[in-house]
């Protein structure tokens, strides 16, 4: 999976179509992940310990990875994800860099 958390991504299918917002969890061997006030799924619960009051929560639902993209950094508009390897200066090693299709922007 290519999209990691604390990325900014735009849902491009499903009724959140539009929406942006941060990657707060990555599930990657089911290919999904909870995106910030996207798919937002009300619960019913009871009054507990944790929660003395009960009633209906909304939370955010596990949406699949492939009806988001990435945000491009530079132009803000949603790209495609790829790989650049790089020469890292203090220990003189490979590493491999996640960049922006669009733009050719590094991220994070």
């Amino acid at each position: 999976m290519k999209i990691k958390k604390n990325d900014t991504v735009i849902v491009i299918a499903g009724n959140d179509r539009g929406k942006t917002g941060k990657v707060l969890k990555v599930f990657p061997k089911e290919n999904r992940l909870i995106v910030e006030g996207v798919n937002i799924r009300k619960r019913h619960t009871k009054p507990s310990q944790r929660n003395p009051q009960g009633g209906i929560i909304e939370k955010e639902a596990p949406i699949h990875a492939s009806n988001v993209m990435i945000l491009d950094p530079k132009t803000n508009e949603p790209s495609r994800i790829g790989a650049k390897i790089i020469l890292d200066e203090k220990t003189g090693k490979k590493k491999s860099a996640r960049i922006s299709k669009k733009s050719g922007e590094m991220l994070q």
